[in-house]
């Protein structure tokens, strides 16, 4: 069966991050893509020039009525704009209580521009950390999530992926891209189980864009057709690493361009 996977975020009008990328990633994958928008931004591959957050009532009115007609098999979250709208999409989490949720934190986008007000950085820690599966920080999204320095080593990843637990996080993907350095080495840690590493070499590009919500994505469309989170986490991870490897095969803007999310659906030299 083809599982229904909604994205609960913000949208991204060069089509690199956000609802486009989630939406590319499910169909990608297999998955039938549902989304709800939270957040409308003015952005393209250079930066982020304004964001309108969409009324948390409304969030609210999306996601009751898209629950009350399908099927949904797993949810990804991204961009929430305000306490607000975190408030609004944990209610209904809490009434619908979705089999398999990953909660990317989107705080800061690529070209450094914040997406998520300091002030709303409680309010995710308390209201959504504690209904997620997963969640899928990179280091200055977890620094942030926990008040402290961004993790300089694998040794202070370990530690912050515990104190994230310790907030109400069942599972941490802790991702290790922003140690620098020829690896990219990503901590899985999953309720009770023993911390596991997850080793990948750097893909050698500049074209980023969209790539965690990209693995938040592909973690969700996966899930529902894997035995378990560490499955579907490698295979995320696989596709991901194509999909960045093969960027430099699109020409979108003059910044930071998106992965190339159907680099194994479209012929090479389109």
């Amino acid at each position: 069966m083809i599982p229904n996977v909604l994205t609960i975020a913000g949208s991204d009008p060069s089509g690199g991050a956000g609802i486009q990328a989630d939406l590319k990633t499910f169909s990608a994958l297999g998955a039938f893509g549902t989304s709800v928008i939270t957040a409308l931004t003015a952005q393209n591959t250079r930066g982020v020039t304004g964001v309108h957050a969409v009324p948390a009532a409304f969030v609210r009115e999306q996601l009751d009525t898209l629950f009350a007609d399908v099927a949904i098999a797993a949810v990804k979250i991204g961009m929430l704009a305000d306490p607000a709208v975190i408030d609004a999409v944990a209610e209904v989490l809490e009434r619908k209580r979705p089999r398999h949720v990953v909660l990317d934190p989107v705080m800061v986008a690529k070209s450094g521009d914040r997406l998520l007000p300091a002030a709303a950085v409680a309010a995710l820690r308390s209201r959504l950390l504690p209904l997620a599966d997963l969640i899928t920080p990179n280091l200055p999204e977890a620094a942030d999530l926990l008040g402290l320095p961004q993790a300089d080593s694998t040794t202070a990843m370990e530690r912050q992926a515990a104190a994230l637990r310790e907030c109400g996080a069942r599972g941490v993907l802790l991702k290790g891209g922003h140690l620098g350095g020829p690896a990219s080495p990503d901590l899985l840690w999953l309720d009770d189980d023993d911390p596991l590493w997850l080793p990948a070499v750097r893909v050698d590009t500049r074209h980023g864009h969209g790539t965690g919500c990209t693995l938040s994505a592909a973690i969700a469309a996966l899930r529902p057709r894997r035995p378990d989170w560490p499955g579907a986490v490698r295979d995320a991870k696989a596709y991901v690493g194509a999909a960045l490897a093969a960027a430099g095969r699109l020409e979108v803007g003059g910044g930071c361009g998106p992965v190339h999310h159907f680099h194994a659906l479209w012929p090479a030299e389109a």
